[in-house]
Formats: structure tokens, sequence, C-alpha cells
């Protein structure tokens, strides 16, 4: 078919004519895009140079490599800085920029599997749908454990699950803002239930995709970091931060990483991560967002998000929607409108439920349009 890839190469005009075809796709789903937890507000023109090098933060960032085209340093900074957010020293802590969400979940259920090899892995059934195949892959035993209604994991069958199991190690995955319900899982009740079975021998790992980048923002927030309890964690990049491409952060302790790393003498480096080549540009985007907007105008951007969400709930309700949301959540859940309505705004799906998520590029005149086209 003409204009595919083949055995000769495209002409100009053909490039040209399938990326401005993409392009057009790709601006008119971004218009009307409010289902999925994507910041679509941001400007990285500065960063637009390094795109002309051939930049990779293989290894450790935190030991000097062989390849020196690199942003390790950025990339320190960036880990610092979340170490602050997450609540822990910065001298304790130890991580590195992803490829997103589920390569920091993965890497921090890695971390708990080499610490205690015969463990059990429990999650609840509201878990992000990667933890599983994460769990497989790490051919590691695991229960999944019920969840309550309102999106937090099931406490009781919890506790009743690491009794029945407690003579070997206990890891618990725990939601910091669930993907559909936006939960917090109670994380000093998690550590509750290890210390009252007498279970030592365990690993909390938090995944915080998303409310990782609002908790700590908040005048009261759920307990959501080390202090609370977590032995590691994983945030997203792309989602509050915003981001041209998928990219997040894991945080943990540093004494864990100690018993993985190995050097590589190939790279002149510590191989501590999952992947050997890395994205040095992903530590750029998020490096300058910090740079740009600071603590004070994440603080601002996310306290809009909840304003716009809590509006969002009203307007619902004043149409006789059924809406809610959880405390210091930005996810709206309400009963899924007609198919037309679903697939114009792009919404997430959970059986006779679906949400919308008002990351900042979501706006009032967005919602009173997605409400009115849910009550007609």
């Amino acid at each position: 078919m003409q204009g595919t890839l083949g055995p000769t190469p495209l002409s100009e005009s053909e490039i040209k004519g399938r990326l401005d075809e993409l392009l057009s796709d790709v601006q008119s789903a971004s218009r009307l895009q409010v289902g999925y937890p994507t910041n679509q507000t941001y400007d990285y023109a500065d960063l637009s140079p390094f795109l002309d090098y051939s930049l990779n933060n293989v290894g450790d960032p935190f030991h000097t490599s062989n390849y020196r085209s690199n942003s390790h340093r950025f990339e320190r900074e960036v880990v610092a800085h979340f170490a602050g957010l997450m609540r822990i020293p910065q001298q304790d802590a130890w991580g590195y920029v992803t490829s997103g969400g589920t390569e920091g979940n993965m890497y921090g259920l890695y971390l708990a599997r080499e610490l205690f090899p015969n463990a059990m892995f429990y999650f609840s059934e509201e878990t992000h749908y990667s933890v599983l195949k994460n769990v497989r892959v790490l051919n590691a035993r695991h229960i999944m454990i019920r969840r309550q209604d309102n999106g937090e994991i099931d406490y009781d069958d919890l506790y009743e699950m690491i009794r029945v199991n407690r003579d070997v190690p206990a890891v618990i995955m725990a939601n910091v803002g669930t993907t559909m319900r936006g939960a917090v899982d109670d994380i000093p009740r998690l550590r509750g239930i290890l210390d009252d079975l007498a279970v030592t021998n365990c690993y909390i790992h938090a995944d915080a995709a998303l409310s990782g980048m609002i908790l700590p923002y908040v005048d009261d927030p759920q307990p959501f970091g080390f202090d609370a309890g977590i032995d590691s964690v994983s945030v997203s990049g792309h989602k509050m931060i915003g981001a041209p491409l998928p990219c997040g952060v894991v945080l943990t302790k540093r004494p864990y990483v100690e018993r993985v790393g190995r050097a590589i003498e190939y790279v002149g480096v510590q191989d501590t991560t999952l992947s050997g080549s890395r994205s040095a540009f992903a530590p750029l985007l998020m490096w300058y967002a910090f740079a740009r907007h600071g603590d004070e105008g994440f603080r601002k951007l996310v306290a809009r998000s909840l304003d716009t969400a809590e509006y969002a709930v009203g307007q619902f309700n004043e149409r006789g929607i059924p809406a809610w949301r959880h405390r210091n959540s930005i996810t709206v859940v309400f009963p899924r409108p007609a198919p037309e309505v679903f697939l114009k705004w792009q919404m997430a799906p959970e059986g006779e439920i679906t949400h919308i998520i008002t990351m900042p590029h979501v706006t009032r005149a967005m919602i009173d349009e997605l409400v009115d086209d849910c009550a007609n």
C-alpha cells in the first residue's frame, strides 16, 4: 500500500503526509482527554538542543560512567528532591529515573524479592494491573487481597492471609492513590498488622504514581512517605509533573540497593538499575519542571486541580449524577455514561463506573461540557 514502509525510502511528501496525519490525530485526541492522568500543560522547548545528542544514563546515577554523555548529575538532583517529598533523609535515599510506574513498581518488588527470596507478596485487587505481571516475572509467590468498596485494601482479609502465612516474610504492595478510585491504603495500619502478627521480615512498596505528586503539597495528607513505614516508592513523572514521554522515579533505602549492585567493567559503573541503557532526557524533563515551578508552583498546581475536582463533583451531583472523590484526590468517580460520551472524552472504565482525573489542563469549561453530555 502506498505510503507504508517498505524496501525503498518514502518520498519527502509521503513522510510529511504521514507525520501530519498523526499530528492531527494527536492534537484532536488531546483536546478531549479527561480520563487519564497526564498533565498536558508544559513547555520543554529549552531542552530541544539535547535531542541532537546520543545521551545515555547507563548504570547507577551515583557512580561515574565511562559513557560521559549523560545527565547523571541532574538525575541525582531529581532523586534528592523526591527524597524530600517522600520524607527520607537524602543521605539515606537511593533512586533513579525510570521509564514509568511499571518499572518503578517492578524495581521495588525486585528489591523485596532479593532481600526475602521466599517471601509471600500481597496486593489488593484494586492494585494497578502491572503488578500481577511483575510478580509473575519475578516468579514470586503472591496472594491477591480483596478490596473495600472505596478502593482501599481489605485490612481484615490481609490480616488473615498474613496470619496463615506468618512463617514466611511478607511483602505488601501499598496503593497511594489507586488507579480507578484514587484510594490511599492506610500504611501505618499495614505496619500495625505486621507488628501485631510479629512478622519482622517484611517490606512495603508504595505505588504513588499520581498521588506521590499530590500528597506532599496538601495541608493534611494521608500518611504516604518513608516516615509512614514504606521501604520503597514509585512516582510517575508524566502525570502531575507532565512530560512528552512516560517517565518516573523509584526511591528506596540505600542499604537495600547495596545488596543487589555489581560492578560492570564495560561501562565502568555499578549495575543497580533494571535497565542498562536509560533515558538521559527524562531526568532533564523532571529537573526542568522542578526548576521552573519550584515546590510553591506545584502546590498551586495541585490546589487548582483539587478545586477543579470538587467543582466536577458538584456539577455532576447537581444534574443528578452520583459522583464522588476521596479526600486529597483529583480522581472523580461516577456511573459509566453512554458509549458515545465515553469514547469522546477518553475515559477509563471498570464495569459500571468510570472516572475523570482533573489534571491541570482540565478546565471548568471542559467539565461543564462533559456533564452536559452525560446528563443528556
